[in-house]
């Protein structure tokens, strides 16, 4: 079954800004500029201001739309909210190294863009992940063996932490 139209809207919140072009969200905050591409959405996006409130407000709609694409439109929300978390606050994960007996050593190179990690269970092979841009790693000064990743945008930022675990898992073959 097919709806006619589908639609929901988010406020803005007061610094920042906010350019829809052409299925392209631009956002720009006190933390920088961030950009998602939406075209491969059948999605309609607009900038309204509320009558009640005069609340500046983004208007996702869907027409004639099936139930994953009315489905797409909560999605889409919720990436432009993680974009606006991202130029307002930003995102900061927490990673810890865990051994039972081989000290893990880790040393973050001078511009905190890459980590070189050693002795993974006394292995002598070094392994460096370069982070992705705009992600900054630095040692947690409190806690003993964390990593602290930060940044604006909330994929690069998963995804680097993401890399530094796979760099790290084991490959186990059974015979």
């Amino acid at each position: 079954m097919k709806t006619i139209l589908s639609s929901e809207t988010m406020d803005i919140p007061d610094g920042v800004a906010i350019k829809v072009n052409a299925k392209v969200i631009e956002v720009e905050g006190p933390r920088g500029k961030l950009t998602r591409d939406f075209k491969h959405l059948n999605l309609d996006f607009q900038l309204i201001k509320d009558q009640v409130t005069g609340k500046r407000q983004l208007k996702i709609d869907s027409w004639f739309g099936s139930r994953k694409t009315s489905a797409s439109i909560r999605t889409a929300l919720s990436h432009v909210d993680n974009l606006i978390a991202g130029v307002t606050q930003g995102f900061l994960y927490r990673m810890r190294f865990v051994y039972a007996h081989f000290p893990i050593n880790a040393s973050i190179d001078g511009n905190n863009k890459s980590i070189e990690i050693r002795n993974f269970l006394g292995e002598k092979k070094v392994r460096k992940v370069e982070m992705l841009d705009g992600v900054k790693i630095v040692r947690s000064e409190k806690v003993k063996d964390e990593i602290i990743l930060e940044g604006n945008d909330i994929e690069l930022v998963s995804r680097s932490c993401a890399l530094i675990n796979q760099v790290l898992s084991l490959l186990v073959v059974l015979f």
